[in-house]
């Protein structure tokens, strides 16, 4: 008989949590009491925020339904081993949909890991590769979980930063937001030593650490993180306009593309859409990613990027020829 009511309540919970109804009976014998005690078991979760469902008949079940709130999960080792591994092997790449909050999901689900299942973490993760991966270089996920964590604390951080010729530096800054580009990630903070917000590419950042010091969160210029690093980048790239026509409805053309490239507008009806966008960066890179679409596509400007667009076709052409 489970006497310890703190540790019978959380094993009825983990059984509540698989999907599927149990008879009264069936947990009064898994938990070692009475049909009572589980009946008086269920309301204290119930008063805990826990939405458990009873059924009436001769043997009534107990089932857990989705509620209004999101109340604490209890994972058992397998499970919280294999929901950290996804979260590593995604956060390791600026994966487009992986934003900011699944990197703080992953910071607080290493936090309570124990070291056993931390080990176990590290060694499956490190024995295997992913099929796919984002378009951006590799980033170790502790860096994006120190980060993380430092910004839903609002604790001053510090790093090592290489800049883009290659000179290091040492940083002390605010951290504000971690922003996904679908192909990088960037770190939005102000920066105490110059005196300014700044954005840092974070793979480029080694050595974060958490300093322990608390700060008031500054207001950021542009009200959001987002519009603030699209600013930043348009400030130190060249920016382009473009404009191109797909041949496909935009409610499929749109979970293909980043969000920076905006939302596709449906033209002749709903069989063509065209994608207008303020760009920077590599005019390579964005024909690239235009053709990893799959889709029939046509790019009207600007005239840089329409003949990227050809050049990429006729090389793509020699290729499947053998040449």
């Amino acid at each position: 008989m489970t006497t310890d009511t703190p540790a019978r309540l959380l094993t009825l919970l983990s059984l509540l949590q698989t999907p599927r109804e149990w008879p009264g009976g069936e947990l009064a014998d898994r938990l070692g009491v009475s049909r009572r005690t589980v009946r008086r078991d269920i309301d204290r979760l119930r008063e805990l925020g826990y939405p458990v469902q009873a059924t009436m008949g001769a043997d009534g079940g107990y089932r857990l339904v989705a509620g209004k709130a999101m109340p604490p999960l209890v994972l058992d080792d397998e499970e919280a081993v294999a929901i950290a591994v996804g979260l590593r092997a995604g956060a390791g790449h600026a994966v487009a949909g992986l934003d900011e909050a699944s990197v703080r999901a992953l910071a607080k689900l290493e936090q309570v890991l124990p070291s056993r299942l931390r080990h176990r973490v590290a060694t499956l993760q490190s024995a295997t590769t992913p099929l796919t991966s984002g378009d951006g270089p590799s980033i170790a996920p502790e860096t994006l979980t120190v980060m993380a964590s430092t910004v839903a604390g609002h604790e001053r951080l510090r790093f090592a930063y290489r800049a883009a010729d290659g000179t290091g530096t040492r940083r002390v800054t605010e951290p504000y937001r971690l922003v996904s580009t679908g192909r990088r990630w960037y770190l939005v903070a102000y920066d105490l030593d110059r005196d300014d917000w700044r954005t840092f590419r974070v793979d480029r950042v080694s050595e974060p650490f958490a300093t322990g010091a608390r700060f008031a969160p500054r207001e950021l210029p542009t009200g959001d993180a987002a519009e603030y690093l699209r600013r930043s980048m348009q400030r130190r790239n060249e920016s382009y306009e473009i404009t191109v026509v797909f041949h496909a409805p935009a409610e499929a053309v749109a979970p293909l593309l980043p969000h920076w490239m905006g939302t596709p507008e449906p033209v002749d009806g709903r069989t063509s859409c065209v994608v207008r966008a303020t760009v920077s960066g590599s005019v390579k890179w964005i024909a690239a990613r235009l053709a990893t679409t799959g889709l029939e596509f046509r790019v009207r400007e600007p005239a840089e990027l329409v003949e990227c667009v050809r050049e990429l076709g006729a090389r793509l052409g020699r290729a499947a020829e053998g040449e």
